[in-house]
């Protein structure tokens, strides 16, 4: 088990039991460090097979340190990070978002918000304190049995609804992709309380690992499939636990996450962007006239980022992320009304944006988008490439000069090199090519970016095959050693 981009990732069976009740044990030791006064936890889950079982664990711990452990059930990330804000207090979300139904996670908050990357470090400082005589008795502690239960689902709708207005989205008609997501029923309720006419599709019986970036043929066909009734503005959608939506316009092409960031950014008028370096130059190109950071890939770089950019004095502050999830780094006042900062990947804002977008400029979401300078950036990856692997092909086409332009010989000179997540080429037309090992999973992910469609698809196919050609010979290489 490790932490990845956002919270620790491991497979199932090395998280139920006794391992995330040490991590959920040394959290709540860091949290009372941190705040003593502290006095509950909150505990919420996601709808694959192991979360109800990895909760209870992280509850028997919670119950271990004399805290009480409160059950908010199953429900989307931002919504528990919300509530736990407004109460003062740590918060554990189990859920693996969008990684295989065999791997889980947890994902942990403090009353101002998610963890840092200094948190995170402490909260495993205070795992590997732990002495047999704790881990024997913790891997023995019950849950209680007077379950203290909260739903905090309710005060997420009227977020959005209370902001926006219940009539916001009349004469829209919006499908929703319900699959495995924690969010589905939210969903519904939170557009339908804003006045639009939904339909639900696609429901799932078990859980399915919706990936908002890297799109698997299936559901591409699936969403399109729907759209192409021509009864709908959007079809939306969120991954496993609701932090990264999926949106597709009218027309059934998935828009891009840093395009949604970049569209509610627009709309809510918020001009310091906080965005990784795997989101596009879109950014940079559409963002107008504000300031435009980028950070490494995950929500603990882009949260640190806008503390800095706060703490400065900037104002309106927005971060998000090439995946799609939207962190509100400071208050957004729409109409007079403000929505109050929410420093954690949230899939609803940008489905929101998307919409409210349709109404104020009075155009369909395709055209929207086609206004703004986009280009046209694509994603895959390598499924099963252990870490070790993907670092040694990293090392070797960031530092070798040699090879990386006999490498990139077939599809254009190298005009620059960025080393501040994997390693990002930008190419003498323009085109980029950015590789970088997953955060989550044994996975090596391929970006591209380029001016035309045709392009993108060819760059990001040699992109693939030729990362995997290289990763091939390094594991025979390392199978004949």
């Amino acid at each position: 088990m490790k932490f990845g981009t956002s919270g620790l990732r491991g497979l199932v069976a090395d998280l139920v039991g006794l391992p995330s009740r040490a991590y959920a044990l040394g959290f709540v030791r860091h949290a009372m460090a941190l705040a003593p006064q502290t006095r509950e936890v909150l505990v919420g889950r996601d709808l694959r097979s192991s979360s109800l079982a990895i909760s209870e664990d992280c509850r028997a711990a919670i119950g271990y340190t004399g805290l009480t452990a409160v059950d908010c059930g199953a429900v989307p990330t931002p919504a528990l990070a919300l509530e736990a804000i407004r109460r003062g207090c740590p918060a554990i979300m189990v859920t693996g978002s969008h990684i295989p139904d065999d791997r889980n996670g947890l994902k942990f908050y403090l009353p101002h918000g998610e963890i840092s990357k200094a948190d995170e470090a402490a909260i495993a400082a205070q795992v590997a304190s732990l002495g047999d005589a704790v881990l024997d008795s913790l891997s023995q502690a019950a849950v209680g049995k007077d379950l203290q239960t909260l739903s905090v689902n309710a005060a997420y709708v009227a977020r959005y609804v209370d902001v926006f207005g219940p009539q916001s989205f009349a004469g829209r008609r919006v499908a929703v992709y319900q699959h495995s997501s924690v969010a589905r029923d939210l969903m519904v309720d939170i557009l339908r309380g804003l006045g639009a006419e939904v339909a639900a599709f696609g429901r799932a019986a078990h859980f399915i690992p919706v990936d908002t970036e890297a799109h698997e043929p299936e559901m591409v066909g699936y969403i399109a499939e729907i759209a192409r009734t021509g009864q709908f503005d959007a079809v939306v959608s969120t991954d496993g636990d609701a932090d990264r939506p999926l949106v597709a316009d009218e027309t059934g092409v998935i828009m891009r996450g840093d395009v949604l960031g970049l569209l509610t950014a627009k709309l809510l008028e918020l001009q310091t962007i906080v965005t990784p370096v795997t989101s596009g130059s879109v950014v940079e190109r559409a963002g107008g006239s504000g300031e435009v950071v980028r950070t490494r890939v995950g929500s603990p770089f882009v949260i640190a980022a806008m503390e800095t950019a706060a703490i400065s004095g900037k104002a309106g502050i927005i971060g998000f992320e090439a995946n799609g999830g939207v962190l509100l780094g400071s208050d957004a006042i729409w109409q007079g009304r403000a929505l109050t900062r929410l420093p954690t990947r949230d899939a609803m804002l940008p489905i929101l944006a998307c919409l409210l977008a349709i109404a104020k400029w009075e155009k369909p979401l395709s055209a929207i988008i086609g206004d703004l300078p986009v280009g046209y950036a694509l994603a895959d990856r390598l499924k099963d490439i252990p870490s070790s692997l993907s670092q040694d092909f990293l090392d070797q086409i960031s530092q070798d000069v040699t090879f990386s332009d006999a490498y990139f010989k077939t599809v254009g000179g190298i005009r620059a090199v960025d080393r501040l997540d994997g390693v990002r080429f930008s190419l003498n037309d323009g085109s980029v090519v950015h590789y970088r090992a997953s955060g989550n999973a044994p996975e090596l992910r391929c970006y591209v970016e380029a001016q035309t469609k045709e392009r993108a698809v060819k760059l990001l196919s040699w992109g693939i095959e030729a990362a995997r050609t290289q990763l091939n010979s390094k594991q025979t290489l390392h199978i004949q050693r």
